[in-house]
């Protein structure tokens, strides 16, 4: 699966999170993977939310946000995010209102997912954030 998100936006994010850390390209490559996977996940839902309400346009609440975001506080680029959104599902409009939301949906994990990847850094007392902080948070997760 060749990845939508560059990388760089991602790095930014993982370093709002990681305070001094250095951040690993592996690991900003690693995330932009997992948050690729996520959006096709939430787009696929939103999907069926649309079809259930008799539409072929995914609107923001498909995604269980509201429409007054903010397009600009995003670090994450709208393009990619809409071909992610695309990625899973076949004859499906995508709403400008829709894509900042995926976009907002997608930041918050990603910023939970680097939070959580720091802190697996600090503990395993290294000053940088790789890939397998990333793994290893995925890992965890299932267990809670």
């Amino acid at each position: 699966m060749s990845v939508e998100l560059p990388f760089a936006p991602v790095d930014t994010i993982i370093r709002r999170n990681a305070g001094s850390l250095r951040v690993s390209a592996e690991a900003a490559e690693e995330l932009a993977r997992r948050i690729q996977k996520r959006g096709a996940e939430l787009a696929a839902e939103a999907a069926h939310r649309a079809t259930a309400n008799g539409r072929k346009t995914l609107m923001a609440a498909d995604f269980g946000v509201g429409d007054d975001l903010d397009k600009d506080a995003l670090e994450l680029p709208i393009a990619p995010v809409d071909r992610i959104a695309r990625l899973d599902i076949d004859d499906y409009r995508v709403s400008m209102d829709a894509r900042i939301a995926l976009a907002s949906r997608l930041e918050s994990y990603a910023d939970t997912v680097a939070a959580a990847a720091a802190d697996l850094a600090r503990h395993a007392d290294r000053r940088t954030v790789k890939s397998e902080d990333i793994e290893a948070y995925f890992e965890l997760e299932q267990y809670f």
